[in-house]
Order: structure tokens, then C-alpha cells, then sequence
């Protein structure tokens, strides 16, 4: 996997307005939000798309997902709902790849996203 933007947060080359990090996880606002709430979760291992996950991976997919779960109540809008997103690929709308699921909320979402 080449090296991504997602690598230099992690390693705190790049600034970013970090939200949430454990051992496996860093979580921070995206810079062209889509939503007045939109966090990008990664995990700190290097993985490129969904298409390169393992059966190894499922513990930290489902880590991602919690850890999204876990702000969305904390923030206060689980109630009202939020969406979890992970685009996978050029066609799938993937522009670092580095995986990462995007959590928006703070507004009604619609179908397609927009």
C-alpha cells in the first residue's frame, strides 16, 4: 500500500482535529464535511480498500464500527440517527486509500447521499 495522507495523521506529521484514537483506531473531522458532523474512523493498520480485508480483519472492522457507535451516543445525536459509510474504490467513491468509514450526522440524511 502507498502511503497516504491517513499515515502522516496518524503519525501526527499532518495536523488534524483528532476526535478519538485507541491502539487500533484514530478518529478525526474531515475537512470537507458532508454533514455538520462528519468523522472519518481508520484504523491504524495499513489497509488500502474493504476489498483487502482478511478474516483477521474482522475484530477491527467491528472495532471501527463500534467506536463510531460509541461517539455517535456520546455526541448526543445516536437518538435522532446518523449514517456510517465506507466507500471502496474509484467507482465506490474512494479518494485515499486507506480504509475508513465516514460517520455524518447532525442533519436528515436522503437517498442518494447529497
Amino acid at each position: 500500500m502507498s502511503e497516504t495522507i491517513f499515515d502522516k495523521i496518524i503519525r501526527r506529521e499532518i495536523p488534524a482535529d483528532i476526535v478519538y484514537e485507541d491502539a487500533d483506531i484514530v478518529a478525526f473531522r474531515d475537512i470537507a464535511a458532508q454533514a455538520p458532523t462528519h468523522v472519518l474512523f481508520i484504523p491504524r493498520a495499513p489497509i488500502a480498500t474493504l476489498n483487502d480485508l482478511g478474516d483477521d480483519d474482522a475484530l477491527l472492522v467491528g472495532k471501527l464500527v463500534l467506536a463510531a457507535t460509541r461517539y455517535a451516543k456520546a455526541r448526543g445525536f445516536a437518538e435522532d440517527g446518523y449514517r456510517l459509510v465506507v466507500n471502496c474504490n474509484r467507482h465506490g467513491g474512494q479518494s485515499v486509500y486507506h480504509l475508513h468509514l465516514h460517520l455524518l450526522a447532525g442533519r436528515q440524511m436522503t437517498w442518494p447521499p447529497g
